[in-house]
């Protein structure tokens, strides 16, 4: 599904513990040595081909690895712990066992979903090693409201949480449709084939989503523990944004369609007084930011970039 134009582009498989491999891609343009590398961790469902639009872009200046989460897409599938924080620690271990594999000495980190969670927890335990986190639309940082709220409306992009997330693995019914999975994704998420028309004019992209999530549901089921009713988070990220070391500069991006809530953007910034929290919105772009408006993506956050080195 990748395919970098300007960049020298590689694969492999990177080894971590316990015999599991963490899919990944390098690019690399002619002026991105020297230059502090960004990483990209994708969101819930996602893998890294949903990158295709950026690499080339953010590489230019500077090596871009992407890699699937434990869990998904092609990285190998182990069985999580049920309890949230320690299916969160082995999403966070895996990734700096990754680092260490690969031989970086630091690194710029933008997640995406659920990436940005696990970026921001990533941070929290590793300081040392990341000298800019960029969350996109990142899941999981407010706290669930109270009871007390509990006669207030549900705010739509709860509600459509809600619809997401059964007593069952959230992609159970993609895999119980089996074969009609591609068509499902395509009857369900036509927008999705839209994001990608400038590099596909096929069905490539549903029928990459599919095959991300029809096989076993380890990190999936990984994440189910670590949200509650609605989608929030067990182990909300606001709740220890104090552990993140003040050095450490935040930036927050959001699409200006999105029907997530960005007041986590503001919280983070009363909450990090003396810290660098810089919050951008991307007008027309909706949930996958990167997506909508890829060139305005691949500019922003290739100026943060530059702002490290």
């Amino acid at each position: 599904m990748l395919r970098c134009v300007s960049c020298s582009f590689t694969r492999h498989f990177i080894p971590v513990s316990n015999g599991c491999q963490l899919w990944t891609l390098a690019c690399g343009g002619a002026g991105s040595r020297g230059k502090t590398p960004l990483v990209l961790l994708h969101g819930f469902g996602g893998g890294v081909g949903l990158w295709v639009q950026n690499l080339d872009a953010l590489s230019r200046g500077r090596p871009v690895f992407a890699v699937d989460l434990l869990g998904f897409g092609q990285s190998s599938r182990p069985h999580f712990s049920k309890d949230p924080r320690r299916a969160e620690d082995q999403f966070v271990e895996a990734v700096e066992q990754w680092r260490a594999k690969v031989g970086l000495e630091s690194m710029i980190l933008l997640g995406h979903n659920l990436g940005g969670y696990l970026a921001v927890s990533y941070s929290i335990r590793h300081p040392g090693r990341v000298k800019h986190v960029i969350l996109v639309e990142p899941w999981g940082f407010p706290e669930r409201p109270d009871s007390s709220e509990a006669d207030r409306p549900v705010p739509v992009w709860i509600k459509a949480l809600g619809a997401v997330f059964s007593p069952f693995n959230p992609l159970a019914g993609l895999r119980l449709v089996g074969p009609l999975g591609p068509s499902l994704v395509q009857t369900f998420r036509p927008d999705l084939r839209r994001k990608f028309t400038s590099m596909f004019t096929d069905n490539t992209v549903s029928e990459y989503i599919y095959h991300l999530n029809v096989q076993t549901p380890s990190g999936e089921a990984a994440f189910k523990s670590m949200r509650g009713e609605y989608g929030w988070a067990k182990r909300p990220m606001l709740q220890r944004i104090h552990r993140l070391r003040p050095d450490v500069p935040l930036t927050v991006v959001y699409g200006s369609r999105s029907s997530i809530d960005c007041d986590a953007g503001g919280a983070l910034k009363e909450l990090r007084p003396y810290s660098h929290v810089e919050i951008m919105t991307i007008r027309g772009a909706g949930h996958y930011v990167f997506a909508d408006q890829p060139e305005d993506f691949n500019q922003r956050v290739s100026q943060v970039c530059e702002t490290v080195d």
